[in-house]
């Protein structure tokens, strides 16, 4: 068990810039950039975005420009990526990405790293082209770009600087669902974050795994671990359970192997997904809160216990654009509320 005091626990959000049926990218852009200048007016600490390809829901698949639309729009929270797949890109491309970001907006940026594609097969081969596909090579990109920004380190490619990029110190994190980079993570001694919204069954062991591998360094001197929850919050528990079918269809569109965009809510999930889909979707979605305000302040500890997380980031596939707002007002005021009975 661990504990851990809610005062010191920061709260942020994931956001998938969901293109919800019916709508355009633009106008996810739209609705991604008011989320966040309220997710700052309501002390969320940080707005990441995470890149994916080849999906018509997801529109953040060019993640820095993304944001560099939020960072522009807002003036205090941290923007950054829930992440950059790094298998995807030329490390020195994000590096001058990342330092064109943090020189526009600084101290504000943050680079979370992922090494699995964010795709399917035939978007890799599309992006990654002459790239080693797999991920294998991640702990070599993660160097060479670490080196971009730190060339004391020595791992840039010889006779190459990122301009901008190169002395700036932009925070990486590196982002997992196995403990391939919670390990990682812990002996570079840098901050890691667990995509326990979508892969609950390793997230203890991945924990447990990067705190007993880290190794202090000059960015940590101690673990930091943050943890991904899915919070569908309204006024009713009814409601709250409705809204949470449309991110229930798209997890099971995912199982189906299909794609599209996020759907409306459905009264009922009765009769639309098989036994097995219903225990795959309950597995997959069990780091979920569906309910009211109440219920995120008596379940919140409880993950918070078990995890001992430094920090929640919550991701939110709400299809209304004024309900996802409220679900992430009500996360936050069950958060004050929290801090305010310890």
């Amino acid at each position: 068990m661990h504990t851990s005091d809610h005062k010191s626990i920061k709260y942020s959000i994931l956001d998938l810039a969901p293109v919800t049926e019916g709508s355009e990218a633009s106008d996810s852009f739209r609705r991604t950039l008011e989320l966040a200048q309220l997710a700052e007016e309501l002390g969320y600490h940080r707005y990441w975005l995470a890149e994916h390809h080849n999906m018509p829901g997801v529109s953040s698949s060019a993640t820095s420009l993304v944001i560099g639309h939020v960072a522009g729009g807002t003036s205090r929270i941290r923007v950054g990526s829930g992440g950059i797949m790094l298998p995807n890109h030329a490390p020195l491309a994000i590096a001058e990405q990342f330092g064109t970001l943090e020189s526009l907006y600084p101290g504000r940026i943050d680079l979370g790293l992922g090494r699995a594609p964010g795709s399917d097969q035939p978007a890799s081969r599309a992006l990654r082209r002459g790239l080693t596909a797999g991920g294998q090579d991640f702990p070599e990109l993660l160097s060479e770009l670490r080196g971009y920004f730190d060339p004391s380190l020595g791992t840039a490619a010889p006779g190459v600087r990122a301009v901008p990029g190169e002395g700036l110190d932009i925070p990486i994190w590196l982002l997992g669902s196995s403990g391939f980079s919670a390990e990682l993570a812990g002996q570079l001694g840098l901050p890691f974050s667990f995509a326990s919204h979508f892969a609950p069954d390793y997230l203890l062991p991945a924990l447990s795994l990067y705190r007993s591998s880290f190794k202090p360094s000059r960015h940590l001197d101690k673990p930091y671990a943050m943890v991904a929850i899915n919070i569908v919050a309204a006024d009713t528990e009814r409601t709250a359970e409705w809204l949470a079918t449309s991110q229930q269809l798209q997890f099971l569109n995912i199982i189906r192997g299909r794609t599209g965009k996020l759907q409306p809510p459905v009264d009922s999930m009765d009769g639309l997904l098989s036994p097995q889909e219903q225990a795959a979707l309950s597995n997959t979605l069990r780091y979920s809160i569906v309910g009211t305000k109440e219920m995120i302040k008596q379940r919140l500890p409880e993950i918070q216990q078990a995890t001992g997380a430094d920090e929640f980031i919550i991701s939110s596939q709400i299809f209304d654009h004024e309900a996802r707002l409220n679900s992430f007002r009500l996360a936050a005021e069950a958060w004050s509320e929290l801090q305010l009975s310890r």
